[in-house]
């Protein structure tokens, strides 16, 4: 019977949904990288890394974004896909159970089951999802609605759930099966069988239940004595035994009643069960994406959908940009900052004092270009980007992974990695990277390192305390940008008179006005030692 196309994937995050098996490639989005940006506090995906859902094409990214629109736009949208997971997860381990069944009939007392699953989804998807696609806009939510349509609305549904009703009636109806034993001469079991399934239970032919229900005649449905009894004394293997024998029959009863029309079904249900399933980890994803969406418009955070550009070398400007992270396990005072990747500045080196907003920034950069090129929309009043290929980080390792090597050489060996994989069109993170060593040592490597990514010609920040680094940078522009490396530029986290402000700026870096500002700040400048030296001499005479 013909029920039309309705074996092509329905995707909610790929525009060509042939595509979206693609989903579980390898991505731009290391598990270190995911963990070191804590991206698992902002989306809690239990199944799939988030790298999984990092994406480079601009089409792509914009589909998501139409479609996230629809799932924080349309009230009850979201509700809808939480409710279809518990369906489809049903149907998947009906289907594992399925496998490891033993093979004689008990597929056919799955299938009924998997159909009633899938006939009640439907019934959900027609009543709760179809009524809100007049308001949908994005592609994959006006498809996914047609399909929808096109499936609950077919003759052949009809006739379905008319079968399955009649059928699963049958199957629900029965309450025992009546069974026969032919004995030989010694009266030792010779053949069983069913002879008969009953709608009603059989009662004990106890005198004493007898007295109780008052029911003193017997007949067919009154036990004369128990087969095997059900108790304490069974064996386990007794009670399995006694299962397997018993599902075998009845599923050899249906056999013939499901076998008619179980061609025709897997054709129709479990090929569209099937798409289904394979939407689970995009469910899950958008599920989760707007959960998040949510949660940061309740904490007063900003969301702008990004502009994706294309065409333009490695652009990114984003104003007001402010840390999820922080936002979501913090109740203070969010400081929104600015930062542009363009031609007076690819990579920035960060100074400032300790927990001025350094690696908060770092971090923000990171998650505004995982949450973009995931469809999801940025923290910021403005952005706009060039995507990158892969999001790269080196921050402070554990102590577990310094042992053999050392912290330095584990720094080293890790940095040294990081070129093995990037390209022009990479973002690198790095945040108090080679801080193990002396001042002199490490700001030397590092700015060999600041050679290396300008002259892949990438986008980067290095948050650093070396601030002979920092020093060091119209130095390794003179020296790269004449072939062809890319602008190195500072920026500071700002403090006045000690108080840090969380704002980073745009400056050429002075290490002696942190130093001073921190000193007045605790009481350490000359001025206030002398002052308190010349009290001490005072007090005393």
């Amino acid at each position: 019977m013909n029920y039309g196309d309705t074996r092509k994937d329905i995707s909610l995050l790929f525009p060509d949904s042939d595509k979206s098996g693609g989903l579980y490639s390898e991505s731009g989005i290391s598990e270190e990288t995911a963990k070191q940006l804590d991206l698992y506090s902002l989306l809690d995906l239990h199944t799939i890394d988030f790298g999984a859902f990092f994406t480079c094409d601009p089409a792509v990214i914009r589909y998501r974004q139409m479609t996230f629109a629809d799932l924080c736009e349309i009230y009850g949208l979201c509700d809808v896909l939480s409710r279809m997971l518990p369906f489809l997860t049903d149907i998947k381990e009906l289907r594992k159970m399925s496998s490891h069944g033993d093979g004689i009939g008990d597929s056919y007392l799955y299938s009924i089951s998997e159909i009633e699953i899938y006939n009640s989804l439907m019934e959900l998807l027609h009543s709760e999802l179809l009524p809100l696609s007049d308001r949908f806009t994005s592609p994959a939510f006006k498809a996914f609605a047609e399909r929808i349509k096109l499936l609950t609305e077919s003759d052949y549904y009809k006739e379905l759930t008319e079968h399955l009703s009649e059928l699963s009636s049958r199957v629900r109806d029965i309450k025992s099966i009546t069974v026969g034993v032919n004995l030989d001469r010694r009266l030792m079991p010779e053949s069983s069988g069913v002879l008969s399934v009953n709608s009603e239970k059989f009662k004990s032919g106890e005198l004493f239940e007898r007295v109780k229900r008052l029911d003193f005649k017997k007949d067919d449905m009154t036990l004369m004595a128990d087969l095997l009894p059900y108790g304490k004394s069974q064996s386990e293997n007794q009670r399995l035994a006694m299962t397997n024998a018993v599902n075998n029959a009845i599923s050899e009863i249906f056999k013939s009643s499901v076998r008619s029309w179980k061609k025709s079904v897997q054709y129709y249900v479990l090929d569209n069960t099937d798409f289904l399933l394979r939407m689970v980890p995009e469910i899950e994803f958008v599920i989760e994406g707007t959960i998040l969406i949510k949660r940061l418009r309740e904490r007063g955070v900003t969301l702008c959908t990004p502009e994706i550009l294309e065409g333009c070398s490695n652009r990114f400007s984003a104003k007001g940009l402010i840390n999820p992270v922080i936002a979501l396990k913090t109740t203070g005072e969010l400081v929104p900052n600015d930062i542009s990747f363009d031609e007076s500045g690819m990579i920035y080196v960060i100074t400032g004092p300790n927990r001025g907003g350094k690696s908060v920034l770092t971090c923000a950069t990171g998650h505004a270009f995982a949450m973009a090129q995931t469809g999801l929309p940025v923290c910021a009043d403005f952005c706009s980007m060039t995507v990158c290929d892969m999001i790269l980080t080196h921050f402070p390792a554990g102590s577990e992974d310094t042992v053999e090597k050392g912290r330095l050489g584990e720094e080293c060996a890790r940095l040294d990695s990081m070129f093995d994989a990037v390209t022009c069109d990479s973002l690198v993170l790095l945040d108090e990277s080679l801080s193990s060593t002396g001042s002199y040592e490490g700001a030397y490597i590092a700015a060999e390192v600041l050679r290396g990514f300008s002259m892949a010609g990438l986008r980067g920040i290095f948050s650093t305390h070396l601030h002979d680094l920092a020093a060091s940078v119209e130095s390794i522009n003179s020296e790269c940008i004449p072939r062809g490396g890319v602008r190195i530029d500072n920026l500071v986290a700002e403090v006045n008179e000690g108080q840090r402000s969380f704002r980073i700026l745009r400056k050429t870096p002075d290490g002696k006005s942190y130093a001073r500002d921190i000193a007045e700040k605790y009481g350490l400048s000359g001025e206030k030692i002398m002052a308190k030296l010349e009290k001490n001499k005072n007090s005393k005479k």
